[in-house]
């Protein structure tokens, strides 16, 4: 999967779980934070797009993401190298 269908997957999961949550508008140069995802929507996020991506992120890795951009390039570069082995 490419990053930007990552990226995509990223939104569309944001958007289900995020109240009033606009796509569109969406900067992934931001945090999910900053459109009011609260740290129980974060790791439903987070668990819903490894589990169909199917990855595993240590969450030392996930704790280092502040942005939707950082969270989709983790994802790929894990995504990559399980693909690999």
């Amino acid at each position: 999967m490419s990053r930007d269908e990552i990226i995509a997957l990223v939104k569309q999961k944001a958007a289900e779980i995020v109240p009033n949550l606009d796509i569109k508008s969406l900067d992934t140069s931001k945090s999910l934070r900053d459109y009011g995802a609260s740290s129980l929507d974060l790791f439903e996020i987070v668990s819903e797009l490894m589990r169909e991506l199917r990855v595993k992120v240590p969450r030392s890795e996930l704790n280092k993401v502040g942005t939707i951009d950082g969270l989709a390039d983790l994802l790929h570069r894990m995504a990559s190298l399980q693909a690999t082995q």
